[in-house]
Formats: structure tokens, sequence, C-alpha cells
């Protein structure tokens, strides 16, 4: 049958237009389909093919190619050379990696399916499909996205669900036009701050990750669906702790001084600093307290801040409270807070009562707040990064 159906397209010549071969249990990608310049779109899914033929690549005027359930095993460098092509399928293969330049003549690609396959990282080439505007690489084996993907102006949905991701990069604040966003059942932690710049995000799912707080300005997004059951999302159950004085190494206090005299445009610090680009990398890495205002650099106090989620979206039943993060300079700062900004004590199960790490001494109790699962007295966390 799939023979009689190519010899009556080869008989259309140039006119052919549409070839539909799918389902027929194919092991090899017809040869012949080079003698069909003018076909624009070619659908081969659901057959046994494991490399397309050499012959693709005379398609110059294809726009819509489907190999989806197949046995390929890389995106064939062959795709270069489909400069028309607007929408291609790789679903259910055996994909896991990227030929050589096989991104580079792509630049009028719209959709880009390769959910279930075997892909363990996205190259940066990806950045070359210009055009791209949907792209779904769900159910692979992708422990992190490369910030290129990011420069993808016109990406408007992205499907990253069931894969094993840690965390998103910073970097998708860039996505400007991005109003899908699928993340479910990854290992995520912490949503970046930029997630908080997509202003035009309408559908945001990250149901099964390990996610307990949000970013600040998260509440803001002007979302019309948002799901995130099954995560750890902390609870507001405040209890009374006991508060210490703040301990900061000699590093920190210079680092806070120097940031801050910066922020203040001290003329001799802000041409002195030039000479010393080590010290601007470090200095780059710091963080505004958000009672304060001003910067700290590897020493903080967590706190959360729990906010209604806005009427207009459409969110998992269980969501009551969106719990924000919250970063303060020092305890000083903690005891100005507003009343509903609480500490974080740590996530442990065998904690004590009495606890041995970090407690808080101060003449006033301060409130703080579990997790789910708490089984102890609650304490304010003082957070250390390590920055050499």
């Amino acid at each position: 049958m799939a023979e009689r159906l190519l010899i009556g397209a080869l008989k259309g010549g140039k006119k052919t237009k549409i070839i539909t071969l799918s389902g027929y249990k194919m092991k090899k990608m017809p040869s012949t389909l080079g003698k069909l310049p003018g076909l624009k779109t070619l659908n081969l899914q659901n057959n046994l093919i494991p490399k397309v033929c050499p012959e693709l690549s005379t398609l110059t005027q294809l726009t819509v190619l489907n190999l989806g359930n197949n046995l390929l095993e890389e995106v064939p460098e062959e795709m270069k050379y489909l400069t028309s092509l607007k929408t291609l399928h790789l679903f259910r293969n055996r994909i896991c990696r990227f030929a050589p330049e096989a991104c580079d003549g792509l630049q009028n690609l719209i959709l880009l399916n390769l959910n279930n396959n075997r892909l363990t990282q996205i190259p940066q080439e990806i950045n070359r499909l210009k055009s791209l505007t949907c792209l779904n690489v769900s159910y692979n084996q992708l422990t992190s996205i490369p910030k290129e993907l990011c420069f993808l102006e016109d990406l408007s949905e992205l499907h990253l669900n069931y894969n094993q991701l840690i965390c998103i990069p910073e970097e998708i604040k860039f996505l400007k036009k991005l109003q899908k966003l699928f993340l479910v059942r990854n290992k995520i932690e912490i949503l970046p701050g930029g997630i908080c710049d997509l202003k035009k995000l309408r559908i945001l799912d990250i149901a099964g990750n390990a996610i307990q707080l949000f970013p600040p300005g998260f509440q803001d997004l002007k979302l019309w669906e948002f799901y995130c059951e099954n995560n750890p999302l902390y609870l507001k159950q405040p209890f009374l702790a006991e508060q210490q004085e703040d301990i900061w190494s000699l590093k920190e206090i210079t680092s806070r001084f120097v940031m801050n005299q910066l922020a203040a445009k001290n003329p001799f610090l802000m041409h002195g600093i030039e000479q010393y680009p080590e010290v601007r990398k470090i200095i780059s890495e710091g963080k505004n307290c958000a009672i304060c205002g001003k910067f700290f650099l590897t020493i903080w106090l967590d706190c959360v801040q729990f906010v209604p989620p806005s009427k207009n979206w459409k969110i998992s039943k269980n969501l009551q409270l969106v719990p924000l993060r919250i970063l303060l300079c020092s305890y000083k700062c903690f005891n100005q807070r507003d009343p509903n900004l609480f500490g974080i004590r740590e996530n442990r199960r065998d904690a004590p009562s009495v606890p041995r790490w970090l407690p808080i001494s101060s003449a006033q109790s301060a409130r703080a707040l579990p997790p789910r699962h708490a089984v102890s007295r609650l304490f304010v966390k003082q957070r250390k990064t390590n920055v050499k």
C-alpha cells in the first residue's frame, strides 16, 4: 500500500504537495522523495525508520515534517537544509542528541515537538531557531536547560514536563512573549525571580516539584491558570521563637560597606572598583534587604510573606495563600518587619525541641513558620553562601 501511494505521488511530480505514509511499518525512508521538490507536507509517523535519507535535504519547500513515533536516535543534520520548515514533529523516538549544525537552517521553524525521547541536554545552538513559538521537550531526561533557550524572543509556549530539572535559569525573564509554561513533575526547588518579569504569562503549571516559596512579585503575574499541587509549600502556622545577635564575617562586613557605598555613588570607590574585576564579580551577586533596602552578600535571613492568590487565577483547590520568599539583611530589620512576615525554620524531621543551630536570642520573641511536616519548635534561619 505504501509503495502504491508513493508511486501515485511520483506521478504528480512537482504538483504533489502532501504525502502521508503513516503506520506502514516502514524501516527506511524512501529515497525517491527527492524527486518531489515541490512537497509541502510529509507525514511518516508511526513507522520503524531509524534514520532519514540524504535526499530529504532536497525538500527545501517542505513546511511540515512529521517523523513522530519512529526509531530516530538524533535530530538529523539534514534538517539544516529545510529552510522553509515551520512544523517539525519528532516525538516518541529514541533521540538523545542533536547532530552538529542541525539547527542552522531552521530559522523559519515555529513548532518543534521532541516529547518522549531520551534527551539529557538541549544544545546551545537552540537559539538559532529564531522564529520558534512552541517547544515541547516533555518526557525526556533533562537536568538543566541552557540559558541560550531563553533568548528565543518569539517563544510563547514551553513544555518541560516530566524531566529531571533542578532549576530554571534566571534568563527566563527574557522570554517576553511566553504565555504558557509547563514544568510538571521535575525536581525544581526554587523559581527564579525572573519569572515575575513574564508579563504575558497566562498559564503556569509547576505541579509535582519541590517548591516551598515563590519569588517576590509572583502574586502580580496576570495568570489565567496556576497549578502547584504536590509541592511542599510553606504553611502559615506561626510559633514563638528566640533570637540571637547578628554575627557577620569580616568579608561580609566589608562587602556590605562597599556595595552600599557604590549604591550611594561614592566617587572614590566607583573609580577604584574598576581596577578589580574579581571584586566586581563578587559584589554583583549582592542582594537587597526587603526592609531597609541595603545590600548584603552571603549572610541573610530567609523569611516568608503570605499573600492571597489573585481572584483572576484558576488555581489548585488547596492553594489558599501564596508564600513569597523575602530576604532580610539582619535581625534588626527582622524586628521591624510587617506583622505578616515570618521567619523560616529548617525542615528537619529529627529536629529537637530545643535547637542546637542558630537559635534566635533577643529581648523580644519572633514568630517563625514551619514547612509542612515540621515537628519541632521554630526558629528563624540564617543563611550563608560561599563566594570565592
